[in-house]
């Protein structure tokens, strides 16, 4: 048994629930679930009924009861649904609380190091990249794809098993008094501050409070690593004082660094870079040449000599770092176009860092960049666009395509070619796709918006065979078959192929 059950008792300390159920003694509960559409099974399975601005987990619980499930917390206001008796429903004033206070507890049960990395930008990329660095001989359990919000750190955070042996969580926050709940959760022993930047800056007074809260991730870490050279950030460390109560690891130009940074040499498709480290000469080589990898790439370095990886070791893995899906992802295009797929997220920080790994490429003259609106910026939008209107044509930008109602607003400040369209949709619709040639496309958007979408049309068709598994659809017909099936009647799935029959 991989993964800690938990009995009814249990649940109810641990969430300080009001627990009705039949059968007490009978709980046991190793599975959770917020989302109706991800469920899988129904067996010591316990569902979370969430409430947002959009939507209510109430509504839901009747029907995941029709399909098996028994265990249901809920908030103090549910009214239980005649039929469902054998149900067992652990009442609490906040369910998103009650979800953070379990998984907090079934953290604190696992005594292994936990990396928790935040910053503005590259917590995904520096969290991708550690595993990719040392998973050939260590159990990581790490943070799906961004997880790093109030609900994704407690969903990350339950995937910690008796298997593992490091776990790497990302923690991201848009407001004051949010990173007390994910350092609780997450309870770091190794810290990572990757940079700041205004992603995520409108809930904020100012950039000095948006560290100081992000800061509030790393108060029990045994060692936190930042680049020195972020003098900004530099300032609020030192302002707030939390260097007096544990250790840090600094890289840098700067001479008190402890991985002081001496050179970065550009050749081609790759980046030398050199170091001293405690009185010796050292060096790594990764496979990409622009600004943010680099930073990516050293908090990593950093990390792995914090943990006693040999020189040789470090070398050769990073040198075999490969690119992460969705951020900076360089692709041949239709027309003899060159893509590059930035479309993950969308702050001015990381519209120059994307622009810098544009002009590094050099592959075309003419440059394209797709753009939608830049979303929690924190600043004023004829202030934020025109600056990034100056940004495009600094950078020598041929043609801005904006998409988006905040970005179309402001088209008159961008005084190079530019078409504007209110959603992703209206582009798809109205924009003539065989018109792209010879250009590099940079494809730079917002989540919500999309730009996956363009980036399919975009990118060059190759003639092969594609075996592709839709992995919602495979569950959604599991849930059709069981839906028509005695709820305590098990479902055993076989493989096919060489274990035909088996």
């Amino acid at each position: 048994m991989l993964h800690k059950q938990y009995s009814g008792d249990e649940l109810v300390a641990v969430m300080k629930a009001t627990l009705f159920s039949p059968d007490v003694l009978a709980i046991n509960v190793e599975d959770i679930l917020i989302d109706s559409r991800r469920f899988i099974r129904a067996e010591k399975c316990l569902f979370f009924a969430l409430s947002g601005k959009r939507n209510d987990g109430q509504k839901y619980v009747n029907g995941l009861y029709k399909k098996g499930i028994r265990y249901f917390v809920v908030p103090n206001s549910f009214s239980a649904v005649s039929g469902m008796e054998d149900a067992s429903f652990f009442r609490v004033s906040d369910t998103l609380k009650a979800l953070q206070q379990l998984a907090a507890y079934h953290r604190s049960q696992f005594d292994i190091p936990v990396i928790g990395i935040t910053g503005s930008n590259g917590k995904t990329i520096v969290k991708e990249w550690l595993f990719q660095l040392m998973s050939p001989d260590k159990k990581i359990v790490r943070s799906p794809k961004s997880y790093n919000s109030q609900i994704g750190v407690p969903l990350s955070v339950w995937q910690m098993n008796r298997q593992n042996e490091l776990a790497i969580f990302e923690a991201g926050i848009s407001r004051p008094n949010e990173m007390e709940h994910l350092q609780t959760i997450i309870q770091p022993t190794l810290g990572i501050f990757t940079n700041i930047g205004e992603a995520h800056s409108e809930g904020f007074i100012n950039m000095a409070q948006k560290v100081g809260e992000k800061l509030k991730l790393f108060p029990r870490v045994d060692t936190l690593i930042y680049n020195n050279d972020q003098k900004e950030l530099l300032e609020v460390i030192i302002r707030t004082g939390i260097l007096e109560n544990l250790n840090t690891f600094t890289w840098g130009r700067d001479d008190n660094s402890n991985l002081r940074i001496v050179e970065k040499r550009t050749e081609e498709t790759l980046t030398k870079i050199f170091a001293d480290y405690q009185a010796e000469k050292i060096a790594v080589t990764i496979p990409f040449t622009d600004a943010a990898s680099v930073e990516n790439a050293i908090h990593c370095w950093a990390v792995m000599l914090i943990l006693g990886y040999d020189h040789k070791v470090i070398n050769r893995r990073m040198a075999a770092l490969t690119p992460i899906a969705m951020r900076l992802e360089q692709k041949e295009g239709v027309n003899n176009c060159t893509i590059i797929n930035d479309a993950y997220n969308s702050d001015y920080n990381s519209l120059t860092i994307a622009l810098d790994f544009m002009q590094q490429q050099n592959q075309h003259k003419e440059k394209v960049v797709i753009l939608s609106d830049i979303l929690q910026s924190g600043r004023g939008e004829e202030d934020l666009y025109g600056n990034v209107a100056g940004l495009l044509k600094q950078k020598g930008i041929s043609r801005i395509i904006g998409i988006g109602v905040a970005i179309s607003r402001h088209a008159g400040l961008f005084e190079i070619e530019k078409d504007f369209f209110p959603t992703t949709r209206d582009f798809l619709a109205g924009f003539p796709m065989a018109s792209f040639r010879n250009e590099t496309i940079l494809l730079k958007g917002a989540r919500v918006f999309e730009f996956e979408r363009i980036n399919r049309l975009l990118q060059q068709k190759v003639h092969e065979t594609v075996f592709e598994i839709n992995l919602s659809a495979l569950i959604e017909n599991l849930n059709f078959f069981r839906s028509k099936l005695k709820p305590k009647t098990k479902v055993m799935a076989m493989v096919k192929a060489f274990s035909y029959g088996s």
